[in-house]
C-alpha cells in the first residue's frame, strides 16, 4: 500500500516518520452569507431563521451553535484561508469536500465554485484534498425531470470523468495505491450494481469508498456519526471492517441537529458532546485502529452541530484535542496551542486591509510552514501600524 506524500509536509523535518495516519476533515462548502453574497443561503436560514435580525450580538442561525467569526460565505477566499490554516496548525492534513456535481440545479453550481476555491487554497497551503460525492443528487435530478432514469449511470460517469480530467490531476489530490480516492455519501442514490457499472466505465481507475458498508466495487468504506448508534456504532464499524482491504474510521465531537427547530423535519437524534469526551474517545479509537486515514466529521456542519471549527460555545477546544492526540503521530512537527489564535488575527487584518497584500501573504506562508514565532511577530507589527 502506498499513500504517503513524496516529500515532507511543510513544517516537518526531513527525517520525520512518514508512515503515519492521515487526518482529514469533512468540509461543507455550502454557506452563503451577506455581504459577500446578496442574500443569506439556506444552510444559515433553513427558511426559518432570519440572520438580518441581530439579537444580543448574534444573528439567528440554523444552528444550536455560533461560529467564532460569525456566519460566513464559503466563497470568501479569506475565510477558506483561515479554515485551512487552523486545520494545518492543529495537525490536520487536508479536507474531504462534500460535492454535489456539476449540474446547475438547486445550489449545486455554487457548491462546485466554492469547492474549486477550496482546492486552490489547499494547493497554496500544501494540504491534501479529496471528494465525497453526494449521490443523492441522482434521484433528485430524476425527480425534477432533469435526468432520464435510464441515464443515471451515464450521468455519474460523466461527473467522475470530469473529476479525472481536472481535480484528480492535481498534485494535492489524495491518492491510494496510485489511484485517486473518492468517497460517496449515502445509500439511497445509486444502487450497488449501478456503482459497480460506473466504476467500470470511468476513464481512470478510482479507489472508491462507500459509506458505512463496503459496496461490491469499493476498496473499503468510511464511517459516519450515527445518532441512533452513538459512540458504540464506531466500534461496530471497526469490527466489521477488519475483513476489508481498507477502512476510514470517523471521529466526531457531537451530533445536535437543528432540523426540528427549523421545521425541516424531525431531528435525527443526538449524541452528547459530554464536555469533549465524545471527540476524545472517537478520535483516540480511530487513531489507534491503524487505519491509513481518519476522517473528522465535520469541520463545519453547523446545522447538525458536528463542527470542530471554533465556535463561541467551545472556542478552540476541539482543535486542541486534535493537536494533543495526533502529536504522537507527527514526528518532527511542532503543534502549539498558541498558534491556533493566529489565523483569526490574519483574517482580521485581511478584512480591515491592514498591511499590504504581500505582507499578509507572508504571514500566511509563515503559518503554513509552522514558523509561528516569525508569523506572530509580523502580525503584531501589522496590528500596531498606524
Amino acid at each position: 500500500m502506498s499513500w504517503v506524500l513524496g516529500s515532507c509536509a511543510a513544517g516537518e523535518t526531513p527525517g520525520a516518520v512518514r508512515n503515519r495516519p492521515l487526518v482529514m476533515a469533512h468540509y461543507m462548502p455550502w454557506y452563503v452569507a451577506k455581504p459577500i453574497s446578496p442574500a443569506w443561503g439556506w444552510h444559515w436560514t433553513m427558511n426559518h431563521f432570519d440572520p438580518d435580525q441581530t439579537q444580543e450580538g448574534r444573528r439567528p442561525l440554523a444552528s444550536h451553535f455560533y461560529p467564532s467569526i460569525g456566519p460566513y460565505d464559503s466563497s470568501d477566499h479569506h475565510v477558506l484561508e483561515y479554515h485551512l490554516l487552523l486545520m494545518k496548525l492543529a495537525g490536520i492534513d487536508g479536507v474531504v469536500v462534500d460535492w454535489y456535481g456539476l449540474e446547475s440545479f438547486r445550489d449545486y453550481s455554487v457548491l462546485h465554485r466554492n469547492s474549486e476555491r477550496l482546492m486552490a487554497q489547499s494547493r497554496t497551503l500544501g494540504m491534501k484534498f479529496a471528494v465525497c460525492y453526494e449521490d443523492q443528487v441522482v434521484p433528485a435530478l430524476v425527480k425534477a425531470r432533469k435526468l432520464e432514469p435510464a441515464k443515471r449511470v451515464a450521468h455519474v460517469v460523466r461527473e467522475l470523468n470530469w473529476l479525472g480530467d481536472h481535480w484528480f490531476k492535481e498534485s494535492s489530490y489524495l491518492r491510494l495505491d496510485g489511484k485517486p480516492v473518492l468517497l460517496s455519501f449515502g445509500q439511497t442514490g445509486l444502487s450497488d450494481s449501478e456503482w459497480s457499472s460506473c466504476l467500470r466505465k470511468t476513464k481512470e481507475r478510482i479507489a472508491y469508498f462507500s459509506e458505512h458498508q463496503r459496496r461490491t466495487a469499493a476498496v473499503g468504506a468510511f464511517d459516519w456519526p450515527s445518532p441512533a448508534g452513538g459512540i458504540p456504532a464506531t466500534g461496530t464499524f471497526l469490527q466489521s471492517s477488519r475483513s476489508w482491504k481498507h477502512a476510514i474510521p470517523v471521529a466526531f465531537p457531537r451530533f445536535v441537529d437543528i432540523y426540528a427547530e427549523a421545521q425541516v423535519h424531525k431531528s435525527w437524534g443526538r449524541i452528547a458532546d459530554d464536555e469533549g469526551k465524545t471527540f476524545r474517545t472517537t478520535l483516540t479509537q480511530a487513531l489507534n485502529s491503524k487505519a491509513w486515514l481518519v476522517q473528522l466529521a465535520t469541520w463545519n456542519d453547523w446545522g447538525e452541530g458536528t463542527m470542530i471549527e471554533p465556535s463561541r460555545e467551545f472556542g478552540n477546544r476541539d482543535l486542541k484535542i486534535v493537536q494533543e492526540l495526533v502529536r504522537p503521530h507527527r514526528a518532527g512537527v511542532t503543534l502549539s496551542e498558541q498558534s491556533l489564535g493566529l489565523p483569526v488575527r490574519l483574517l482580521s487584518l485581511r478584512r480591515k486591509k491592514m498591511g499590504s497584500v504581500s505582507q499578509l501573504d507572508r504571514v500566511r506562508d509563515l503559518l503554513a510552514n509552522r514558523k509561528i514565532a516569525e508569523a506572530s511577530s509580523l502580525i503584531r507589527s501589522l496590528e500596531k501600524a498606524p
